[in-house]
């Protein structure tokens, strides 16, 4: 099975770069995917994937 051009594009290293700048900061994950031009779901994955997490960071330990 082959895939359409549009369908699948792999991660360049300035995209990863760009993306772990807007995790650290706690970029909402809907506008991650729209400036990087990938769907929500692409960027939920590759997060998963590089083992990274889109928690916010400056949550209070206590609640």
């Amino acid at each position: 099975m082959t895939r359409s051009s549009s369908s699948r594009r792999d991660w360049s290293a300035a995209e990863d770069k760009a993306l772990k700048t807007l995790i650290k900061e706690n970029t909402p994950t809907r506008v991650i995917g729209l400036m990087l031009k990938r769907s929500e779901a692409a960027v939920r994955q590759h997060v998963s994937r590089l083992g990274l997490s889109l928690r916010p960071t400056n949550r209070s330990p206590y609640g």
